[in-house]
Formats: C-alpha cells, structure tokens, sequence
C-alpha cells in the first residue's frame, strides 16, 4: 500500500496500449474504491480496452463471476487468435473473496485461509499462455504485502516465483517520492538471457552487482539519473558498466 502500484498499472497499461495497439486490453478491478474504477477508465488512453470491476461495496460472490466472466471471454477471444492482456488489480482481494465463498474443506491454513481458497485464483493467475495455433494471454496482476494481515501474507507467499516476472515496489522509496518505487534487487525477469543479446546481457550483470551494494532508494535514485542523460538503454548500461 502507498507506493504507487495504480499509477504505475496505468503507465504499463498505457505503455502497451500505445506500442501494441492490436492487442486486446482487460483492466479488472477486485474490491477496489469507485474512485479508482473511474479514475482508470478516464486516463487509459482510448483504444483497444476495456475497464471491468467489481468495487468494494459488492460481495465477494459478485467479485469471483466477475473475474470467472472476464476470464472466459478472454480464452475465448485467445481462441479466436487475439493476444490479449488482463491487468488485474489484486489478485489478493481476488483470493479473499474466493476463499470467503468456496464451500469449507475443513482444514484452516495459516491466516485463516482455506485448503481450497487459492485453487480457482491459482487457476485465473495460471490460464496466462502463449499458445502456439492461436493467440496469447498474458496476466499483468499486482499482490499486497506487508498490509500487516497474516491472510494477505500467506496470499503473496503463494504466488510469488510462480509469475515470469516479478516487480517488488518499496514504500520506503515511495516516502522519499521517488517514482517508480521499485526495489531492483528484487525485481527481474525469468530467462532474461532469452531477451537479451550476450552483451547486453553482461553489462546487465554488472549493474545488478552494483545495485547490491547499495540501498534500494540510492539503487532508483542512481539509474533515474542515468536514464535521464542517455538516450538509449544501450547507452546507459555502457555508462554503467565503465
């Protein structure tokens, strides 16, 4: 909370409206505030998109069709050899309101969550898939941590390694109004190596080495800097790496 996970969903939202504008965008928004629901559909910039939501003042029945509604048209539209992108905001409240309607098993994890109320979310957050006869659909989900319950911590420990690419946000650099507040010693992409040239790929390594040694807020601060006086991130990470 507070480290600027709405902004930043609506830059990357944005960011892959503008650069991919044949993909198909589903913004879905679990048990958030009207606010936000109104204020995300005002700034995606038109096109291919759509916003959906269930807000916080419905039951957690509403949330779970919603999100099994939202999930279906997209494998349907996949189907139809669309690519198409779900931005789901959050998967935790998404699980609470899963593990507040499943039928109880009878065994109680830790946090009060039941044996069966991560199946169906693990299941939204695992039909993500780049299929090879028709289209993909990728999953763009954030998760809540350090919210100071035991549920929400227990959610986030599921799910996390379990994505291709993870961004941990630090409020600690959101204090110092830093944005984006990523912690970029914890952040990265699985198989970068497939991304990235072998060059580019060392220069990497180097600046990851560098990002260990210092704080996370200097670690932000410094590559804000760098990226602000080199064009290109060919450039930055040659200037790193001297």
């Amino acid at each position: 909370p507070r480290t600027g996970k709405t902004t930043l969903l609506q830059d990357t939202a944005n960011a892959i409206l503008t650069n991919h504008p044949e993909v198909h965008m589903i913004v879905l928004l679990v048990d958030e505030r009207p606010e936000e629901v109104t204020e995300m559909k005002k700034i995606l910039r038109p096109g291919n998109r759509e916003v959906i939501s269930s807000t916080f003042d419905e039951s957690p029945r509403n949330h779970t069709n919603v999100s099994e509604m939202v999930l279906e048209k997209a494998k349907r539209m996949v189907e139809m050899n669309q690519d198409v992108v779900i931005v789901l905001d959050s998967i935790t409240r998404l699980a609470r309101a899963y593990n507040s309607v499943m039928p109880s098993s009878g065994k109680v994890l830790s946090g009060g969550i039941d044996a069966n109320g991560l199946i169906k979310p693990k299941k939204f957050f695992g039909s993500a898939r780049n299929t090879e006869e028709a289209g993909s659909l990728t999953i763009i989900a954030t998760a809540l941590v350090d919210t100071g319950s035991k549920m929400d911590q227990v959610i986030f420990e599921e799910f996390k390694g379990t994505g291709n690419m993870e961004l941990q946000l630090d409020r600690s650099i959101s204090d110092m109004r830093l944005y984006p507040a990523i912690d970029l010693v914890k952040s990265g992409t699985r198989r970068e190596e497939l991304l990235l040239t072998k060059n580019e790929l060392n220069r990497m390594y180097v600046l990851r080495k560098y990002l260990k040694t210092v704080s996370p807020i200097q670690g932000i601060e410094t590559l804000r800097k760098k990226m602000a006086t080199t064009p290109t991130n060919d450039e930055m990470l040659n200037s790193m790496s001297n």
